[in-house]
């Protein structure tokens, strides 16, 4: 397990906050009866977090040998009949709107979409594993009675992908996807509360028509031998979960827990046999014949809105810098230093850092470090550092560097702003 970060302002190490209270104080997300229960909007310094996030997962996967798309939130309603969505997970889909003679669909869920993405063109052994990502919205319809805040939610934006694959690479595919997944948790400062292997349930009559599950005993049983591999060659501490497992396929579940103690998946690992057989998916091996590849799903950090969440329960606001909606501020002592912290804040927009002004009118130099005391980096400006162009930082743990160089002062500052595991790497003195 991860240790959780380190967070300033926290009673205690066991703290954690109330993500819909503090979200709305610190002006992350809002609702509005007008737009609906269940579908809340991103204020600026919530987008700006939500942002962080979309780019480091893209960084993340395009050094991983993701290739990304995009594909519509909307499918046919026959498309989640072959996926087998349509009879399995209905529930908990929208109904269907008949356009133009069709019935369309708000997705539940991308992959049957990337499955179509992978039949469109002929794929041989050499591509394999053809991974391939999307950030996209997908729709859940649910029960007024359980949505809240940015946990439960009715309109996501999940960071999915699928891995195309051979079944001598499913192993080392889902273990690497694994290994981003716990990478980006440190990055995050966040912790898992348990890893799961959900299961079917013990007595399922698995491809029964009567079943909630799909295929066939033997493949389901494949599927979770390669996860179980997956999980005891991590060293990785783990639980059965009869009954828990997708209606395609077994998985990894990667549990949180929130401020009230209540379990939630954010990330997981899925092994599929199912959707490359009912899509009829192939690809030519070596041998020239026609193979079946298996399907990998797997969500780095799964919806951008459960891992906010997350990120405010766990951090109660002070975010890690990357991810801090402000991660500078500059602070002029007096009205004579208004034009020099004015132009630091421009050089720092310039680095893209992300960089406020708390003007001198605003209040003392005290209660203004004071209010902005969630930024990693105070930037103090005073008459000696308007002269010299120098810049002293004050860092969110009281700490205090001595005034050094902008220009240096900013490059560093840069470098630090960038998630730990991108960072470059530091020789030791």
């Amino acid at each position: 397990m991860h240790a959780v970060a380190t967070r300033p302002f926290s009673k205690s190490e066991e703290t954690m906050y109330d993500h819909r209270k503090l979200g709305r104080e610190l002006g992350l997300f809002d609702s509005d009866p007008l737009i609906g229960a269940g579908l809340p909007y991103w204020l600026p310094a919530g987008a700006a977090i939500r942002e962080a996030l979309e780019s480091y997962v893209a960084e993340v996967e395009r050094r991983a040998g993701y290739q990304r798309v995009y594909s519509p939130v909307l499918g046919k309603r026959e498309l989640y009949e072959i996926s087998g969505h349509w009879s399995k997970y209905s529930e908990d889909m929208y109904p269907p709107m008949e356009v133009g003679g069709e019935e369309l669909v708000l997705r539940p869920s991308l992959c049957p979409h990337h499955a179509l993405i992978y039949r469109s063109r002929a794929h041989s052994y050499r591509e394999l594993p053809l991974r391939i990502s999307e950030l996209g919205g997908q729709y859940r319809a649910e029960l007024s009675g359980v949505i809240g805040g940015l946990v439960r939610v009715r309109a996501m934006q999940l960071n999915d992908a699928h891995i195309f694959c051979s079944l001598d690479q499913v192993a080392s595919e889902a273990a690497g996807a694994l290994d981003l997944i716990n990478r980006a948790y440190r990055d995050m400062g966040i912790a898992v509360a348990r890893y799961v292997l959900a299961l079917p349930d013990e007595d399922a009559k698995i491809g029964d028509p009567s079943s909630k599950y799909v295929g066939d005993a033997a493949s389901w049983a494949r599927a979770a031998e390669l996860l179980r591999e997956v999980l005891e060659n991590a060293g990785l501490d783990y639980e059965d979960g009869p009954g828990e497992a997708a209606f395609y396929g077994p998985k990894i579940d990667l549990q949180l827990a929130d401020a009230a103690g209540r379990e939630f998946s954010l990330s997981t690992v899925q092994v599929d046999f199912h959707q490359p057989e009912r899509f009829g998916l192939e690809y030519v091996g070596a041998d020239g014949n026609k193979h079946r590849p298996v399907m990998v799903h797997r969500a780095i950090v799964g919806s951008i809105e459960r891992a906010v969440a997350q990120l405010i329960e766990v951090h109660g606001g002070a975010f890690p810098a990357w991810l801090a909606p402000v991660q500078l501020v500059v602070l002029p002592i007096s009205g004579d230093e208004e034009k020099y912290a004015a132009e630091v804040a421009r050089r720092g927009v310039d680095r893209g850092l992300r960089v406020e002004v708390a003007h001198a009118d605003e209040g003392s130099l005290g209660a203004r470090i004071r209010e902005n005391r969630l930024a990693p980096y105070q930037l103090i400006i005073g008459a000696r550092e308007a002269s010299d162009g120098s810049i002293a930082v004050r860092h969110r743990d009281g700490n205090q560097s001595a005034p050094a160089h902008a220009a240096a002062v900013l490059d560093h500052l840069r470098e630090a702003c960038l998630p730990p595991s991108q960072q470059p790497a530091r020789a030791n003195p």
